[in-house]
C-alpha cells in the first residue's frame, strides 16, 4: 500500500513561514494529482491546493497569493510553501496523492497529518 508521512509542522508566528513536506512510500508507478487538505477545530476538511500531472494547480481562495504547491519526485512528491501565515490558517494539514501503483491498480493516498498552528 502507498502510505504518506507530512511533516513541517509547528507553531510559528502570524506573518511567518512554514514549508511542509511529504514523503511517500509503497509501489507508486505514477501519481495523477496531489492536493493538500487542511482541517480546523469545528470545520470540515478543505482542499487548500491541488496540483495535476499536467502542472495545472488550484488554489482555495483563502490562501492564493500565499501559498505555493510544487511537486517532485514518488517519494517527496508533494510540497505546500505557506508564506504570510494567518491565525486563521492554523489546521491539521493533508497530503493526498492520487495515482497508479502499477499497470492494473491505482491508490488514493492519504497521510495523517501535521499540525500547525499560528499565533497572533
Amino acid at each position: 500500500q502507498v502510505q504518506l508521512v507530512e511533516s513541517g509542522g509547528g507553531l510559528v508566528q502570524a506573518g511567518g513561514s512554514l514549508r511542509l513536506s511529504c514523503a511517500a512510500s509503497g509501489r507508486i508507478f505514477s501519481i495523477n494529482t496531489l492536493g493538500w487538505y487542511r482541517q480546523a477545530p469545528g470545520k470540515q476538511r478543505e482542499l487548500v491546493a491541488s496540483i495535476t500531472a499536467g502542472g495545472d494547480t488550484n488554489y482555495a481562495d483563502s490562501v492564493k497569493g500565499r501559498f505555493t504547491i510544487s511537486r517532485d519526485n514518488a517519494k517527496t512528491p508533494a510540497y505546500l510553501q505557506m508564506n504570510s501565515l494567518k491565525p486563521e490558517d492554523t489546521a491539521v494539514y493533508y497530503c493526498n496523492l492520487k495515482g497508479r501503483s502499477d499497470v492494473f491498480d491505482g491508490f488514493d493516498a492519504w497521510g495523517r497529518g501535521t499540525l500547525v498552528t499560528v499565533s497572533s
